[in-house]
């Protein structure tokens, strides 16, 4: 519960704004997130991808 820090952040980035470029990286970088979730959601998880469980041997 530091809200004070928060809040005199909030006050610098107001004052300061991120420039355009960032912000549309920030965005891009949001989408591409929620489309690698999407195409999960789908068409599930790839198995290519998936994790084999390794086994020990006697």
């Amino acid at each position: 519960m530091n809200i004070i820090p928060w809040l005199v952040r909030a006050k610098r980035w107001a004052q300061n704004p991120p420039s355009e470029d960032r912000v549309k990286l920030v965005f891009v970088v949001v989408a591409l997130c929620l489309l690698v979730a999407g195409y999960e959601w789908a068409f599930g998880w790839p198995e290519w991808l998936a994790v084999n469980r390794m086994t020990s041997k006697p």
